[in-house]
């Protein structure tokens, strides 16, 4: 193996030559205190940046091992080492002046700790995935200011960060025992018959449209009302109180503007840990909690809707539903049925981001345009029946329709971002105030999808691509997966993943044995749960890249959205 010696002098050699050159450097170095891995090398200072490694010794590193002893605390440490990483990259680490390049990275995350590649730790090691920008003016290497990078700057980062004894202890265990907690406190929703909960003292609202940091000034801190408050003990910081949302049909009411969606909005993160700091540390949900809403234009393949959606105009099946252009209506009977069938278990509807003929029908309506013409079973109508047959919960955020009072196991009123328990006086209402509408009835059965894809639907040409763009677009082949409306996904790192998901079933024999959906996003999760995420881009070699585990759901959303899928003859299970 090479030493750093040898990296400075292949660096001083080449200073002024082309930026080709910067290929000698491609290979490990034996740096005292960790091994330089130099991956990959860019081909010039406008493609993507170099790839490299550091691995730093346990015995140098110095984390004892009950930090990273628990698959959430690892995720934890790494999480926070890596952002370690990125702090110091910024504190020493300038771009070049008068050049190109010169910059250090690592795939950083935002408020909320996933597991991820940029870094992992072991019994062995703590290995750091960087992307390094090589300096160049023009196309002419800088050797002097690359020297400085890699054999100056460099050390200084790592042993800044990924050293033990030059961390915050308190910092550090305040992050790993804030998402033990976190961990513990979802597992044990089901346990308590809650679908969520809202710790007291949570704070809510972001510090603005584009940030998801909590807002600093004049936020009102939440504050469970009486009847809905219960307490949970966590390992770590105790027995905390707050609002836990029950099993069944829950609403949020409440005027424009006093923070109904910004509760929902929290709930849909709180199938995240956040960062200590955040606000939401003890704002969780289910899971499998899944946000539900109308996304015109999406194409379905084979969906059985008929339970919301029948007797289409031109006789259109559907109990085998397909189309390349969904309306509002059909888009969101679509996006519950998946939703089911991925296996979540409770469902986030906003009356603002739902189609509103698919939500509900009035008294007036029914009369004027009746049932035999009318094709939406809406989902008032069935929003019981998904829990009382399925155990399939709802939240949703409903301002405009006091029919769902009729419907609701639990009534939560937002008032100037404090939650009240109007359940008694939304019944009383219902009670004194009788619908005028009927409840509309279907003939199809209410079931769940079990739809086997073809693999074949997956397969690549020679020369064929599967990539991300950004935090919502896939690309496989010329095809865009638009997933815009999959409200959950956070970070371009998951995005990242589902392309490498999407790369493994197009690597699958397609003559392999038919296997349903969700038996498919179940086995590359198990893969990941054992292999860990860098088994999803062997083919990037040693560098794993920019990678961030999805869930089972975004995996799915992921496959039902990719226009060419294509769907087996099966018989459907209830």
């Amino acid at each position: 193996m090479r030493t750093l010696n040898d990296l400075k002098n292949t660096l001083e050699k080449i200073d002024g030559r082309g930026y080709k050159a910067y290929k000698e450097l491609q290979g490990d170095y034996d740096c005292q205190n960790f091994i330089l891995h130099i991956d990959n090398v860019q081909a010039d200072p406008f493609a993507s940046p170099s790839k490299i490694r550091v691995a730093v010794r346990s015995q140098a590193a110095g984390f004892p091992q009950e930090l990273f002893n628990s698959r959430i605390r690892k995720v934890a440490l790494e999480d926070l080492l890596t952002r370690q990483v990125f702090k110091a990259i910024k504190k020493y680490c300038a771009p070049t002046d008068g050049g190109k390049g010169g910059i250090l990275d690592i795939d950083c995350g935002d408020q909320e700790i996933l597991e991820r590649s940029s870094l992992q730790i072991s019994e062995q090691q703590v290995e750091a995935r960087l992307y390094l920008s090589l300096p160049a003016r023009g196309r002419t290497i800088l050797g002097k200011k690359a020297r400085q990078l890699l054999t100056e700057t460099l050390p200084q980062v790592i042993s800044s960060s990924l050293c033990y004894k030059v961390l915050d202890r308190r910092e550090l265990q305040e992050h790993l025992l804030s998402a033990e907690d976190q961990e513990h406190l979802r597992n044990k929703l089901a346990e308590k018959g809650l679908v969520a909960f809202v710790g007291n003292g949570s704070v809510l609202p972001r510090e603005s449209g584009i940030s998801d940091r909590p807002m600093t000034t004049g936020a009102v801190t939440f504050r469970s009302p009486p009847e809905l408050e219960v307490s949970i003990e966590l390992p770590n910081r105790g027995e905390i109180k707050g609002m836990g949302i029950p099993e069944g049909v829950n609403l949020i009411v409440g005027g424009g503007y006093h923070g109904k969606s910004t509760l929902l909005h929290a709930l849909e993160r709180g199938i995240y840990n956040h960062l200590p700091g955040d606000g939401r540390e003890m704002v969780t949900a289910r899971k499998d909690a899944f946000k539900i809403q109308a996304e015109d234009g999406r194409s379905a393949s084979r969906v059985n809707i008929s339970p919301f959606i029948s007797d289409l105009p031109g006789n259109k099946n559907t109990e085998d539903f397909s189309t390349d252009n969904a309306s509002g209506s059909t888009s969101q009977a679509v996006n519950i049925m998946e939703a089911a069938e991925s296996g979540s278990r409770l469902l986030l509807v906003d009356e603002d981001t739902s189609a509103t003929n698919f939500m509900i029908r009035d008294s007036r309506m029914q009369k004027l345009v009746a049932k035999e013409h009318e094709p939406i079973t809406p989902f008032i109508d069935r929003v019981e029946e998904l829990y009382r047959s399925f155990g399939i919960s709802t939240v949703l955020v409903m301002g405009g329709s006091g029919d769902y009072l009729d419907v609701a196991d639990n009534i939560i009123m937002m008032k100037e971002y404090h939650p009240y328990d109007v359940t008694k006086e939304g019944k009383q209402i219902a009670t004194e105030e009788v619908s005028r509408r009927s409840k509309e009835e279907t003939t199809s059965t209410l079931t769940v999808p079990s739809r086997k894809p073809h693999l074949a639907s997956f397969r690549l040409s020679p020369r064929g691509k599967i990539k991300s763009k950004g935090l919502k677009t896939l690309i496989l082949e010329r095809n865009n997966i638009d997933l815009l409306q999959v409200e959950q996904l956070v970070d371009p790192s998951q995005t990242n993943t589902l392309a490498e998901v999407l790369r493994k079933l197009a690597e699958q024999d397609s003559k392999s044995p038919e296997r349903t959906l969700s038996e498919l996003a179940d086995e590359i999760l198990e893969e990941i749960d054992s292999r860990g995420l860098n088994w999803l881009s062997a083919h990037y070699g040693k560098h794993p890249g920019r990678l961030a585990r999805p869930r089972k759901q975004e995996i799915c959303a992921a496959i039902n959205r990719f226009r060419k899928l294509k769907i087996a003859d099966q018989d459907r299970l209830s």
